[in-house]
């Protein structure tokens, strides 16, 4: 069977776990929230630190939610997660999306989060995603894209992050640009455009004084001290000067009190 021959461009750095903490089914999947039903078992894909998950469990009290990473470490945060919330519907397990370890129709939901951006087939990745949703369940999945960011005021280096960014996110054998493709990978797995597909778009958006000072500084953080930093160096794209200059402009952008960013995400509901 096919395997992971992506690799993830942010690691597991505080910086990063600052921003997957974070997420939500309310902030990072409303867009699937009612088609989830007490009763489901639901496939969790790419469930890092588990913040998500543990809201997948708590909205299928009669059913059941296994959560899988390619990376084993993060697991156990996953597992205190949900121990934290008291839920024992939840399990955690090591899985590459383009080989699943489950049968055929064994799930209702099967959800990824900011996962196809970062694999290797995200084609592949969406028929083993088809292949495990039971029929009549629901494919769904959502990635940023990064083409679409939109930030003021303008700066030139935060144009370099975003050229850097992209630059080894491609280098690593991801699609930094994920949202905007959603749709054509689902068609290219095997979903129909007309009786299947619900193509959607939203955006996480940052502009009050607190959330300026999160966002840039976990992003001035990544970018000297996470995986992806060590990637940028390792790879020639950019030199340790250069990355604390990009840091810096994440942080002057930050104190910026007219200061405003948004990232778009594209999101799919297939219906099997």
């Amino acid at each position: 069977m096919p395997e992971e021959t992506a690799v993830y461009t942010h690691g597991h750095h505080e910086s990063v776990l600052r921003s997957h903490t974070w997420r939500t089914v309310a902030n990072s999947a409303a867009y699937l929230a009612d088609a989830v039903k007490p009763h489901m078992r639901v496939l969790d894909i790419g469930c890092g630190p588990g913040t998500i998950t543990a809201d997948l469990a708590a909205l299928v009290p009669d059913g059941h939610v296994t959560g899988v990473d390619h990376a084993p470490g993060i697991l156990d945060q996953a597992r205190a997660t949900a121990a934290e919330r008291g839920l024992d519907n939840v399990e955690f397990a090591v899985a590459d999306v383009h080989a699943l370890d489950y049968p055929d129709d064994s799930f209702c939901v099967v959800h990824a989060h900011q996962v196809l951006q970062h694999v290797g087939d995200p084609v592949r990745a969406l028929s083993e995603m088809r292949r495990v949703c039971a029929p009549g369940g629901i494919v769904a999945a959502r990635d940023a894209d990064y083409s679409a960011m939109a930030w003021y005021p303008k700066s030139p280096a935060m144009d370099d992050w975003l050229d850097l960014y992209r630059r080894v996110a491609r280098a690593n054998g991801g699609e930094p640009d994920a949202g905007s493709r959603l749709k054509s990978w689902a068609l290219k797995a095997g979903f129909d455009d007309i009786t299947d597909i619900t193509a959607s778009a939203s955006t996480w958006c940052y502009s009050s004084a607190e959330e300026r000072a999160w966002w840039s500084g976990l992003w001035a953080d990544r970018t000297v001290a996470s995986g992806y930093a060590d990637r940028a160096v390792q790879g020639g794209h950019a030199d340790a000067g250069e990355l604390r200059a990009i840091a810096d402009a994440w942080r002057e952008w930050g104190a910026q009190e007219d200061g405003w960013f948004a990232v778009l995400h594209g999101e799919i509901l297939c219906r099997k």
